[in-house]
């Protein structure tokens, strides 16, 4: 684990809907450069963390701390590209929100295309993308918005096993690439061991972190490290704990 600055850190969080107790006294942290994973069952809360991070609703009781430099993005499961705007204009959105023109924000979202496994497809529209195409497409305009830090949202939930496992490979080597922050909630336990350098097992409802577990595997990772021993102790481990 990184001695970095924390981006984010969740303090004594608690949040009620209708009286009724989601999150209970939740405290995590990011480090600069980490990718730290939330690891739950479905419903368990982990999305309303998210939303909590992001300012869509407010904690009733804790703090949430953001690095005071720092922009935070947020990527759902679903891709939510406009099916009526080419790739690159999906991509280059947070940038005409700023105030760009569209040449402008064509031409700073251009170079990325070939980082992110899109080359050639800048004029294709979303219906013309595969699905794994979709969610890099949904992840570059992620990572336009904010360099900083990003709130993945289960964002390969909806994809097949064999899409799925391509994701995680296009997206550790991206990621090898950029100096990026990332949250990522899933209830996927390899997922969650191949892709981080720390996870927070979640109980369900009311939510609370049952123990963080720090995942000593080289930081530079392969899909084939899914049948090493020590990745196969760590998911037992997991596995006891949930």
């Amino acid at each position: 684990m990184n001695t970095y600055q924390n981006k984010i850190e969740l303090k004594n969080i608690k949040k009620y809907f209708d009286d009724k107790i989601i999150l209970n006294d939740i405290n995590i942290n990011l480090k600069e450069g980490e990718f730290v994973s939330l690891l739950g069952p479905s419903g368990s809360g982990k999305s309303t963390i998210f939303n909590i991070i992001s300012g869509l609703i407010k904690p009733n009781e804790g703090e949430v701390l953001i690095d005071t430099d720092s922009r935070v993005s947020y990527m759902p499961q679903k891709d939510l590209l406009l099916p009526w705007k080419k790739i690159i204009d999906n991509v280059s959105i947070p940038l005409t929100i700023r105030g760009y023109s569209k040449k402008n924000a064509r031409d700073k979202v251009k170079d990325y295309f070939k980082a992110f496994s899109l080359d050639g497809y800048e004029y294709k529209y979303p219906s013309q993308l595969s699905g794994g195409m979709r969610q890099r497409a949904a992840f570059m305009r992620t990572y336009i918005n904010s360099k900083d830090i990003m709130l993945l949202d289960e964002p390969f939930g909806g994809l097949d096993a064999i899409t799925k496992s391509n994701m995680h490979e296009w997206l550790l080597n991206v990621l090898e690439r950029f100096n990026t922050s990332v949250l990522f909630i899933t209830h996927d336990v390899e997922e969650a061991i191949l892709l981080s350098d720390r996870i927070y097992i979640l109980s369900d409802k009311p939510a609370s972190v049952k123990e963080e577990i720090i995942v000593d595997l080289d930081k530079k990772r392969s899909k084939d490290i899914v049948t090493s021993k020590r990745f196969n102790e760590i998911k037992k481990y997991i596995l006891d704990i949930m």
